[in-house]
C-alpha cells in the first residue's frame, strides 16, 4: 500500500474512532452524536438558519429538521422566525444547552488530554500542519 492510501484510510479510522470513543463518553447526557455535534456547531459559530446548519453538518434539511425537533423537544434549542423573511427559521441555544456545553467541553478535553498525552509536540505540530494543508486544499474544491 502506498503512503498516500494509508495515510488517508488511517486518517479516516482515526476520526471515525475518536468520534466513537466522544459519543460513548457523552451518551448519559442523553444526546447522539448527531445532536452534540450540532450544539457544538451553534456554540462555535451562533444562531444560524435551519439551511446553514443544514450544510454545516452535512445533513439534507429533512434530517436536520428531525434532529432539531429532538434538540426542541430536549429544550436546547429554539427555532424562531426571521423578521425580514418570515419563511426563514434561525437556529438558536437555550440557557438549558449551557451547562451541558461546559460538560462536553471537558468531556471532550479529557478525552483529547488522554489521546495525546505523551505524543512528542513537534510530532503533533506536524501532524497539525500537514491537516491544515489538507483543509485549505478541501475548502478551495
Amino acid at each position: 500500500m502506498d503512503i498516500e492510501t494509508h495515510f488517508s484510510m488511517t486518517l479516516g479510522r482515526v476520526s471515525r474512532r475518536w468520534r466513537t470513543r466522544l459519543d460513548e463518553r457523552l451518551r448519559h447526557l442523553g444526546l447522539t452524536q448527531a445532536r452534540w455535534h450540532a450544539l457544538l456547531r451553534l456554540d462555535k459559530d451562533g444562531p444560524m438558519p435551519q439551511h446553514q446548519l443544514a450544510e454545516s453538518l452535512q445533513v439534507e434539511r429533512p434530517t436536520l429538521v428531525r434532529l432539531l425537533d429532538g434538540l426542541e423537544r430536549q429544550g436546547l434549542v429554539e427555532r424562531r422566525s426571521v423578521e425580514d423573511d418570515r419563511r426563514v427559521r434561525c437556529v438558536h441555544l437555550t440557557e438549558k444547552a449551557r451547562p451541558l456545553l461546559e460538560e462536553i467541553s471537558d468531556i471532550s478535553g479529557q478525552l483529547r488530554h488522554e489521546l495525546l498525552a505523551d505524543i512528542d509536540q513537534d510530532a503533533l505540530m506536524t501532524a497539525v500542519q500537514v491537516l491544515q494543508e489538507l483543509d485549505s486544499r478541501l475548502e478551495k474544491g
